[in-house]
């Protein structure tokens, strides 16, 4: 294992003793084992997006446009990750965080990019940018806004993110098939050989989860895409034939692949909102990280990160990737090994620009067939749902207000999941914000939230400590410890009218 003892005392014999833990230096050699045991963790929940992204944008069956894609999501996390942990004290943390394109944007990025031939996707990306230049002039104010997110908002957003996913998933699985009714008319449905090839890559996922240990259980995914893709192969359901078609080592011309950004005011609207949420994400996860390390965590600090964090959403449409957030895998992964130092995560990101040099391996993974995907995409999408609902088990529900808030958020999510056409007699321009149902929980639970614990409420109550267990179970899309994130805003700006505390 690489926590054992005999690791880290060879890491300890050769390091010196620096002012902050995570400025801890270890040999070559180790830097580059745990650096790639972070990659792997994250890898699967790094690509997975581009891969949902692609598929809704037209381009599942173009290998060289996905190849770009998920080249473009590796390039982008390397980018941020270096940001996050070996930038400039004004842009990154300096903590060992990895940053990756984020699941929190992808329900909206979807319905944006919805289209033939990648024809949408500047108007995401242009989104996007916007959207990272919003999120980029917010980190300086982000104490005084977060206690509009506690967990019951960024809980219920979450859960309901994870839900809205579902559907691609489904869509995956039927891979475009349909069956014939009695009336001639046609229905989408899965046969009985995709249902079984998404049953397949769902079980070995479930089995490597249950059997294997430790932060290998998590790359049980990155199994069930593999056995699923195999056992597909000799059936005629995976075509590698055109992977040759992705460049093989990464073209300076292929920036702004798919055209230049384009800014649409509604669509930047609807992600905006979204990057409120990233945000609170994010400052929960430097919270968690600063506990794990024995870090200090000033405002400075977070705002810092902060910005490192929405790094990805203002460069990421340079190399056709989506807005960027840290991982919450990966600060499990921290608890588990114990190993603090920033630079094992730098390596990390070395690792991922390397990787995304290759557009070819996004190629690969655009030939995986889609009901493989869609079998690993209830996992995937169900454990953000999961990491929602985990949140919100922090909540204190005996107060009858907090349950009617989530009822209210929730109901008007599904709405638009379940009747995709309740608000086409609105005008184009609102028809797509409302329906998109995290924005509309969003919304909701902001407003109620404000209305039913922020107006008239008495001083905070003083954060429950964080407890370091229960981070290493944390799923992708997991925003957790906002109070502490808060609080550790009030702190920092206290103490910055304090230089002599400095």
């Amino acid at each position: 294992m690489s926590n054992s003892p005999s690791a880290k005392d060879s890491a300890t014999t050769t390091a010196t003793n620096p002012a902050r833990p995570e400025d801890e230096k270890l040999p070559t050699r180790l830097l580059l084992v745990y650096g790639l045991q972070h990659i792997l963790t994250m890898y699967a929940g790094a690509v997975a997006p581009a891969l949902v992204i692609g598929a809704a944008a037209g381009l599942a069956n173009d290998p060289a446009a996905m190849g770009i894609l998920v080249s473009g999501a590796l390039l982008v996390a390397g980018i941020a990750t270096l940001l996050q942990t070996v930038g400039h004290r004004r842009v990154g943390a300096q903590m060992p965080i990895v940053v990756a394109c984020s699941f929190v944007p992808v329900s909206a990025i979807t319905a944006l990019a919805a289209g033939q031939d990648g024809e949408n996707l500047p108007v995401a990306f242009g989104a996007s940018m916007a959207a990272g230049v919003f999120a980029l002039v917010l980190t300086p104010f982000f104490g005084q806004l977060i206690r509009f997110f506690p967990p019951i908002v960024t809980g219920t957003i979450i859960t309901v993110i994870g839900v809205s996913l579902m559907p691609v998933a489904a869509r995956w699985i039927m891979d475009g098939n349909v069956r014939v009714l009695e009336d001639g008319s046609e229905v989408p449905a899965a046969p009985l050989a995709n249902l079984a090839l998404a049953g397949l890559t769902l079980a070995v996922i479930l089995v490597g989860s249950r059997l294997f240990p430790g932060i290998w259980g998590r790359l049980s995914i990155l199994l069930g895409l593999v056995v699923g893709t195999l056992v597909a192969l000799p059936l005629g359901m995976a075509d590698f034939s055109r992977v040759g078609e992705a460049d093989l080592v990464f073209n300076p011309a292929s920036v702004f692949y798919f055209g230049a950004p384009q800014f649409e005011v509604t669509a930047i609207i609807t992600m905006c909102i979204i990057m409120l949420v990233v945000l609170t994400e994010g400052a929960s996860h430097i919270i968690a990280v600063g506990e794990i390390t024995g870090s200090r965590v000033d405002a400075k600090r977070i705002s810092a990160g902060l910005r490192a964090d929405v790094s990805g959403s203002i460069i990421g449409p340079i190399f056709s990737a989506t807005p960027t957030s840290s991982f919450a895998q990966n600060i499990g992964l921290l608890a588990l090994t114990g190993i603090r130092s920033r630079y094992v995560v730098a390596t990390g990101a070395a690792i991922l620009l390397a990787l995304g040099m290759f557009p070819v391996l996004g190629g690969v993974m655009a030939a995986i067939p889609t009901p493989v995907l869609g079998g690993a995409g209830l996992v995937l999408f169900g454990s953000v749902a999961a990491s929602g609902a985990k949140t919100l088990a922090k909540v204190d529900f005996t107060n009858n207000l907090n349950l009617i808030l989530v009822a209210a958020s929730v109901g008007v999510a599904i709405i638009p999941l379940a009747y995709p056409t309740f608000y086409s007699f609105l005008p184009e321009s609102v028809e797509l914000i409302a329906h998109s149902g995290i924005i509309g929980a969003a919304i909701v639970s902001i407003l109620l939230n404000i209305c039913f614990n922020v107006i008239g409420r008495g001083p905070s109550p003083t954060p429950a400590e964080i407890d370091q267990a229960e981070i290493g179970t944390a799923g992708p899309g997991e925003a957790k410890y906002t109070d502490q994130a808060g609080a550790a805003h009030r702190g920092g700006e206290e103490e910055a009218g304090h230089p002599d505390r400095a």
